[in-house]
């Protein structure tokens, strides 16, 4: 098996939307916020190379939104999914899984794309077979008021529409361990319903790609829950059993939103779970 991260493109969301109730004298000190409130963001996605397979995980807004849409979301670099997958030495259609560990437009928007005379909507990865969980795409495709608009109908559909989408099952439990991916699947459901945070086996370590129970190393307090959360008073125990579990066991957390701590690990302190060392990927693995 071989990782390769990859970078879909950064952008800004207000600081006090992404750390609810806290303060913002509090996050300020870990995630500063520009002049109109806004922190920095990244979409980091994760590729995952075993065998002939090729498995994306996440994919980022995606380029097909309006200029008045982007234009809430202060993109900045120079990031982008293809040409990411590009330095890695990829083409989209060389993708066979993409997995998706919910379907907000930041995570799952560069997975369906424009056609070519810009009349509708096809998949971005024509080989690819597109993985959620059934209980997720119906709480997607039939949104509560709350998070409508971050379910886009032309990021999820299509994927239904092209006949590539399939469905891990929902464990019994909230950990799913045989699945056609071959990693291990955390379910919670604070975020939204049935959010899945994968945990894999790499070079003796265990990588667990955060998503959105972790979008920082600033959100490490529990209290610091975002504001985005259907379910905050569920976030604080999941995200609370996740971390000590992670200190106990030496996780290595995969941040996929915060520009600029790529991978950490945590520790116990007197004061609870908190930040221990940063990695870039480049620097954990050696390559």
């Amino acid at each position: 098996m071989t990782l390769y991260p990859i970078e879909s493109g950064n952008f800004k969301l207000d600081g006090g939307a992404m750390f609810g109730v806290v303060p913002k004298s509090l996050w300020s000190r870990t995630n500063p916020a520009d002049e109109y409130n806004m922190i920095d963001m990244a979409a980091r996605c994760l590729l995952i190379e075993e065998g002939d397979r090729l498995i994306l995980i996440d994919t980022g807004m995606g380029n097909k939104q309006s200029e008045k849409f982007f234009g809430y979301y202060y993109r900045w670099g120079d990031y982008d999914l293809e040409s990411s997958l590009k330095k890695k030495g990829f083409h989209p259609d060389d993708i066979t899984d993409v997995f998706m560990t919910h379907l907000h437009f930041d995570h799952c928007g560069g997975s369906v794309q424009w056609n070519k005379d810009r009349t509708g909507y096809e998949t971005t990865f024509k080989n690819a077979a597109y993985w959620s969980n059934k209980d997720h795409w119906q709480w997607a495709t039939e949104p509560n008021r709350r998070e409508k608009a971050s379910f886009l109908k032309e990021n999820i559909l299509p994927m239904e529409e092209s006949g590539q989408l399939k469905f891990v099952d929902t464990p019994k439990d909230d950990f799913l361990k045989t699945n056609p991916l071959d990693f291990g699947i955390l379910f919670v459901d604070g975020h939204t319903d049935k959010q899945m945070i994968p945990h894999l086996d790499y070079q003796g370590k265990k990588l667990v790609f955060m998503a959105d129970l972790l979008p920082t190393a600033g959100h490490l307090p529990l209290p610091f829950v975002m504001g985005y959360d259907t379910r905050p008073l569920l976030t604080l125990p999941e995200k609370e059993k996740f971390l000590n579990t992670a200190a106990d066991e030496g996780y290595y957390l995969f941040l996929e939103h915060d520009a600029h701590n790529h991978i950490i690990t945590v520790k116990h302190t007197d004061k609870g779970v908190r930040l221990d060392e940063v990695f870039t990927f480049d620097e954990l693995f050696n390559q």
